[in-house]
């Protein structure tokens, strides 16, 4: 092995290691009274039994899919499936271990106040944060380095994606579905606390947190970051020149380093705002990862025109991820006008704050959009200025965009872990609201949860905009594969006047909406199962409501983890099959109209969905901050947060990974379509 090898590997093994560490610290904290435990217990169980019937489904499936990409496609074809497929269940779990585990600890330290509190939560989220992006970068470096052409190994971004959007879907029908029964029948029918023990949903909710938020966005991110370096690494094999093949690899590792040292660097003391010390941590992690950048940049492409031309790329990636996040916050933080009109709107009723919500979540498309284009239209000019001669400058351009979405993902072990405290926070509020902690524990773990409503705002912002980047290097990828495979054969037109262009863009725009579609109302079917078994619960004993009874949590719990699975495979079979379909009755030019269809409608409607979602969740936050809990205003702001649990962490998350899984999958299958158009 060569350094540029060694680096990756060392890096990965150095994040587990402090990983490790911070788990080993917080075992150490003590984890609260019997009855905090109790409902950690609770929550562990339920969370366990939700995965361990998804993945009596999903096993088999992964497995029967690893040995037909292995015998059609190619063996390493399948077994980087498989390693993709295993490592994003992996990444779910270690997620949700951990958030349940930091949680109950997080919940006892609020007596000690806000620093030791935001410690705790930003510690289990960062154990996250440094433990999936090393998985994915040691998975990819290791397939790359026993296969080194990234075709024969493209099957890793299927396996992830698909995990992922298992994972994704099931945890967040699951997650919004008992929310949404917690919600309507406890805080709007009931006139209970948020959370209140004698809600039968609220143990349901506390799961789904951590199997939709925590799980799902564990694998989310695994996913991303391993379809980003792979769309990079095929560009680079299709450019041809030796000296760039590690260098998508070399990003995410001076990520992975900067992610480290941001991450130790936080203090839990003399902590007011907990944005500042998160600020400050990406800040370190990105001006590191920039300096590292350089130096790898100098060290192994030289002192040419391309190698700093590159690495100007990797730059706007870098930045790209704190302009994301002023857009979003925003857009979402209680803070800025955009959420305070919303508040302003619950005077006049649902209507008027429903509609003002949309109208917020639509708005902050604009210049997300236009961030995205920026950055695309600037690293494109950049490589494919300074492409060398000789070379195709297209194919460099279009390089130095799938590096700017590299840079942006190499960052993920900082956005994760800022990103993941945030389910913890929310399940630290909970433990302390059903154990009756008191009004100062819960001011405490509101703040934080507040905060983490943003920073998972955030974070999907993140995860799209990397989708988008990374879509548009896989979509080029794919043409150049199709070009490759079809020589001699058929004659590709990828223009506008190509009839199945136009029809593959139609397909494609069409994709996100009816995957949208399905979402909401599979979440709105499960909730309406559980709306009706906390009712009936309320009804049939009278004591749950009067304290003297304990509700059966475990009926909800159920309730919620049969429905998800249910409702999670229509939307799953139509990413896997919708390219495969098209590309065998139209062809691969009209797959690429159907990977360019999507990117177009799903960026802007992923965004949309998750911007509106987390304005209306911190509006609610608002008008309880203002001391209006129990008023007719709060009972409309609790609507809209009702409606915005499926947008923002249903719908719109999944987006981004189907459109992902979209690329992965024609990009693997392409030479398929081969056979059936030679007939």
């Amino acid at each position: 092995m060569d350094l540029q090898q060694i680096l990756p590997i060392v890096a990965g093994i150095a994040s587990f290691v402090v990983a490790l560490g911070i788990v080993a610290w917080i075992t150490k904290q003590p984890s609260g009274t019997k009855e905090m435990m109790d409902i950690s217990n609770a929550v562990k169980v339920g969370a366990a039994a939700f995965l361990r019937r998804e993945m009596k489904i999903i096993i088999p499936i992964a497995i029967a899919l690893s040995l037909i990409i292995g015998y059609f496609i190619g063996f390493s074809n399948g077994l980087a499936f498989a390693v993709g497929a295993t490592l994003s269940a992996v990444a779910g779990l270690i997620s949700l271990k951990i958030t349940v585990k930091a949680a109950v600890r997080a919940a006892h330290l609020s007596s000690s106040g806000l620093g030791k509190t935001f410690a705790m939560a930003f510690r289990g989220g960062a154990t996250v944060g440094l433990a999936v992006p090393a998985m994915a970068l040691l998975a990819i470096t290791g397939l790359y380095m026993v296969y080194p052409n990234p075709i024969t190994i493209a099957g890793v971004g299927i396996g992830a994606s698909l995990i992922a959007l298992f994972i994704r879907i099931g945890g967040g029908i699951f997650t919004k579905a008992a929310d949404m029964g917690a919600d309507l029948v406890g805080k709007v029918e009931a006139n209970i606390p948020e959370d209140d023990p004698r809600n039968p949903a609220t143990i349901a909710d506390n799961v789904g947190d951590n199997v939709g938020d925590a799980a799902g966005m564990g694998s989310d991110v695994y996913e991303s970051y391993i379809v980003t370096i792979l769309a990079s690494l095929l560009i680079a094999a299709l450019i041809g020149a030796p000296e760039i093949f590690m260098y998508p690899i070399l990003i995410g590792t001076s990520g992975m380093i900067a992610s480290i040292i941001g991450i130790v660097i936080i203090r839990s003391s003399n902590i007011t705002d907990v944005m500042k010390p998160l600020n400050l941590s990406f800040y370190v992690s990105a001006t590191i990862a920039i300096i590292l950048n350089f130096i790898f940049t100098y060290y192994f492409l030289g002192q040419t025109a391309i190698a700093y031309a590159l690495f100007a790329t990797t730059v706007i990636g870098v930045i790209l991820v704190p302009v994301i996040q002023k857009i979003t916050d925003r857009y979402t933080n209680y803070k800025y006008k955009p959420v305070q009109d919303i508040v302003e709107s619950a005077k006049w009723g649902y209507a008027s704050l429903t509609l003002m919500g949309i109208i917020k979540g639509m708005q902050s498309t604009g210049p997300f959009m236009i961030a995205l284009i920026v950055a695309i239209i600037i690293s494109f000019s950049v490589a494919s200025n300074a492409a060398p001669e000789g070379t195709d400058p297209i194919l460099y351009g279009i390089f130095g965009t799938s590096l700017t979405a590299m840079a942006m993902l190499s960052l993920a072990g900082i956005v994760l872990s800022i990103d993941a405290f945030g389910p913890i926070a929310d399940n630290a509020g909970g433990i302390v609201e059903m154990t009756g902690m008191g009004e100062e524990n819960r001011k405490v773990t509101d703040e934080i949860d507040a905060v983490g409503n943003t920073t998972k705002a955030v974070t999907k912002g993140f995860a799209i905009a990397s989708a988008g980047l990374a879509a548009l290097a896989m979509i080029q990828a794919f043409q150049f594969e199709a070009a490759h495979i079809f020589e001699g054969v058929l004659e590709l037109n990828y223009g506008l006047t190509n009839v199945t262009v136009i029809v593959g863009l139609l397909v494609g725009g069409l994709i996100p909406f009816i995957i949208t579609g399905q979402l909401i109302n599979g979440v709105s079917r499960a909730a309406g199962k559980m709306v009706d078994e906390v009712r009936r619960q309320f009804k049939s004993d009278a004591g749950i409501l009067a304290g003297t009874s304990k509700p059966d949590y475990a009926k909800c719990v159920d309730i919620a983890t049969a429905a998800s699975i249910k409702e999670l495979w229509k939307p799953a079979i139509i990413a896997i099959i919708s390219p495969i379909i098209l590309g065998i009755l139209l062809g691969p030019t009209a797959v690429a109209g159907l990977l360019m269809g999507a990117v177009v409608t799903g960026i802007p409607l992923a965004y949309h969905l998750a911007n509106t979602g987390g304005a209306w969740d911190n509006a609610k936050k608002l008008v309880e901050m203002q001391g209006n809990k129990g008023t007719e205003i709060h009972k409309v702001a609790v609507v809209g947060d009702i409606i915005g649990d499926p947008y923002k962490d249903t719908a719109g998350p999944a987006l981004n990974t189907v459109i992902k899984l979209l690329n992965t999958i024609a990009i693997v299958f392409v030479s398929a379509f081969i056979a059936i158009l030679a007939l």
